[in-house]
């Protein structure tokens, strides 16, 4: 029996894991998962794999980016599964990063609150549209765009 023999199909894994093929190749590209290759250059998993890209597809649900997944496994050995403890232990790591982002989606949420019923998004008044904006003294659209006869700068 050869030393693959337990290791699983790319197939498999896409089947047990429910990523496609092409995420998995892409996160191997990316240095998240690793193979082995057979004589015949297909790749082989070992069944830890399974729980590394449920780690990684737990991490990119909360936000995470792929660099932040692949900074965070690369503390962790490749021989092994990840386990809750390193879960936990990332997480608190994490867990400033994703207050910061939650505290700003709630502000944004709190300024959406005054334009989501009028509709209007106005250029000229809109401060989402239009915070700061050195060109709306010149109207909506693209100014600069225009013919100088329209009105353009």
């Amino acid at each position: 029996m050869t030393r693959l023999a337990n290791h699983l199909t790319i197939g498999q894994v896409a089947e047990r894991s429910g990523v496609p093929h092409t995420a998995l190749r892409f996160y191997e590209e990316r240095g998240l998962i690793s193979s082995e290759r057979t004589a015949g250059n297909q790749r082989r998993y070992p069944r830890t794999v399974l729980r590394r890209i449920a780690f990684i597809r737990s991490a990119q649900r909360v936000g995470l980016s792929l660099e932040d997944i692949a900074e965070a496994l690369a503390t962790l050995p490749q021989d092994r599964a990840p386990t809750k403890a390193d879960w936990a232990r990332l997480s608190k790591q994490w867990r400033s990063e994703l207050d910061a982002r939650i505290d700003a989606l709630q502000r944004l949420r709190d300024s959406l609150t005054s334009c989501i019923g009028c509709g209007c998004l106005s250029l000229r008044s809109c401060s989402l549209m239009n915070h700061d904006d050195e060109m709306a003294r010149f109207g909506p659209g693209a100014p600069r765009l225009k013919p100088a006869a329209e009105g353009g700068v």
